[in-house]
């Protein structure tokens, strides 16, 4: 969800930006503008005197101006870190015994993990993704269940079995998961 919105949002604001450069390079090589248009000729400021200080002297403008710019740093802001943050655990830190560690890729265990809940009794289709700090990830697994099974179940079979050997085989002390689980639309059965 958060790559379409960053998708949509950078490219609304590229072509925001995009025909406002246009428009004001245009006007300045000397290209005939619409009467409606913000700038009449290539001479023509962006804001003028009159313009810039309408308002000033108003005892609302300067605090609504200055709660709309920390607005838009506070969402510009969350943009970066929203960006800036990984999604996916690269790699978990494996305990050896001898007071070194082991690296383990994430996306290694992920497979595994999601192979091994595929050939859960009744689920359908799975998925795993591992988040958190590498010396403590997280599993994060969506699980597509088949209409005649049990969602109670299903878990337990995971957790006691797919999840327990990533769990034995990472050597963790602990892999917490969140499982979402949801049903697989089957058709109509025919009834004779």
């Amino acid at each position: 969800m958060l790559r379409i919105v960053n998708r949509v949002f950078l490219g609304l604001v590229g072509l925001i930006l995009l025909v406002l450069g246009g428009s004001v390079l245009a006007v300045g090589l000397g290209a005939p503008v619409p009467s409606w248009w913000i700038h009449d000729s290539k001479h023509d400021v962006l804001l003028s005197d009159a313009e810039r200080t309408r308002w000033s002297d108003e005892g609302w403008w300067w605090p609504v101006v200055i709660a709309a710019l920390a607005v838009l740093l506070l969402l510009a802001l969350w943009w970066l870190v929203a960006v800036l943050r990984r999604r996916r655990l690269a790699e978990v830190l494996v305990d050896t015994g001898d007071g070194d560690g082991a690296l383990l890729r994430g996306r290694a265990l992920e497979d595994v993990l999601t192979q091994e809940a595929a050939h859960v009794d009744g689920v359908d289709a799975a998925h795993a993704r591992l988040r958190g700090r590498r010396s403590t990830p997280e599993a994060h697994v969506r699980l597509a269940l088949e209409p005649h099974v049990d969602p109670g179940t299903a878990l337990t079979d995971f957790t006691t079995g797919a999840l327990a050997h990533a769990k034995t085989s990472a050597g963790l002390g602990s892999l917490p998961a969140e499982v979402r689980l949801r049903g697989v639309k089957h058709g109509a059965e025919r009834v004779n």
